[in-house]
């Protein structure tokens, strides 16, 4: 079982945007390749900075709304918020180097 939960456009203010701790939020879809390739990355990296980044999923298909609103043409597609504003977005598969390379100063 993941401990990478899902958010919604209900929630997204709150669990993202209003989140105390900087919030990595991987957009994908389940019929997505790629994002299948990159979940476990992404899993590695919430156990790995628990306490210190909190780590969401968004559906793309079930929230299109917050897809429209953040510009996502492509996923996978992850985006660090902090203070609820877009810190990095990185699109497509990465390696779990290259992210903790790109992410590490926000920590």
């Amino acid at each position: 079982m993941s401990s990478v939960k899902y958010v919604s456009e209900q929630d997204f203010q709150q669990e993202v945007l209003s989140a105390n701790l900087p919030v990595l939020v991987d957009f994908t879809a389940d019929w997505c390749q790629p994002c299948k390739m990159i979940a476990p990355i992404v899993e590695q990296l919430a156990n790995q900075w628990n306490g210190k980044v909190k780590v969401v999923k968004l559906d793309a298909d079930q929230n299109p709304n917050v897809m429209m609103q953040y510009g996502v043409m492509g996923i996978p597609t992850l985006m660090l918020f902090k203070g609820g504003e877009i810190k990095e977005r990185l699109t497509g598969y990465q390696s779990k180097d290259k992210l903790e390379a790109k992410l590490q100063s926000y920590l």
